[in-house]
């Protein structure tokens, strides 16, 4: 699989294009929208201080400021750029199950609404934390399925359904279970680790922390897909989730 340069792309498309045009996309959004993306990658990335400050002015801006700023053709070449995750993404998929490329005009339109339903699970991970007003405890494991279900559908889409629903499902799960455990040593480790970076290096600190996380959670991503196809064609399991691909589109 090629792990760490699969990972190591795939967090570099995510900071150098799916983030900010997450970003452009919810100052549009209600307030209450804009403070839930940044509440979520606070808690993702570890963003504090100088960072934490520049991405709550962004979204502090409103929709007259942001249009000349960018204008609307950036914008819109903007949320088009973010698509490289979502491509990059999709050959992961594609590589963990040995499936040939798909065509753009096949994969084109689930690229967008890959970053559209991820925009919305970035804005629901404050409640989900929280486990909606009843403790973190019930946030752990609402916020593991939550990442189950989305992987699982992430999987399926990107991968064109030619891969049935089932198999897909113990990825889905190992995803759901990693993503977890990344982020319980995220609240450990990611505030110690970007305040020794910004004492470090300043400003530059909050990007190489923010993107060496990011390879860490892609690399648990990619991981937990790849050998979730490997639990899936074990006979046993093959036998209970079905091992035939689907040979429809979604």
């Amino acid at each position: 699989m090629n792990l760490l340069d699969c990972a190591t792309r795939l967090a570099a498309q995510a900071f150098l294009s799916a983030l900010p045009a997450l970003l452009v996309l919810a100052v549009f959004a209600p307030a209450s929208v804009r403070s839930g993306v940044v509440s979520s990658l606070r808690s993702q990335l570890g963003l504090a201080g100088a960072a934490q400050e520049q991405v709550q002015q962004l979204m502090a801006a409103g929709h007259d400021d942001v249009t000349e700023s960018f204008g609307a053709l950036g914008v819109l070449v903007t949320l088009l750029s973010a698509t490289a995750l979502s491509r990059a993404m999709q050959r992961v998929c594609e590589r963990c199950w040995e499936l040939p490329k798909a065509g753009a005009r096949l994969a084109a339109w689930r690229w967008l609404a890959w970053l559209a339903v991820w925009l919305g699970y970035l804005v629901a991970q404050g409640p989900l934390r929280d486990g909606f007003g009843a403790g973190e405890g019930l946030g752990l494991v609402l916020s593991a399925l939550a990442a189950a279900v989305v992987w699982w559908w992430t999987q399926h889409l990107l991968l064109g359904g030619r891969v049935g629903w089932l198999p897909l499902l113990p990825g889905a799960v190992l995803c759901g279970l990693a993503l977890t455990g990344v982020g319980i040593a995220g609240r450990v480790y990611l505030p110690r680790a970007m305040t020794r970076s910004v004492l470090k290096f300043g400003p530059y600190g909050v990007v190489f922390t923010s993107l060496s996380w990011l390879i860490v959670i892609f690399a648990a991503v990619t991981l937990a897909i790849a050998f979730g196809r490997v639990v899936a064609e074990e006979p046993a399991v093959a036998r209970l989730l079905g091992s035939s691909r689907a040979t429809g589109g979604a």
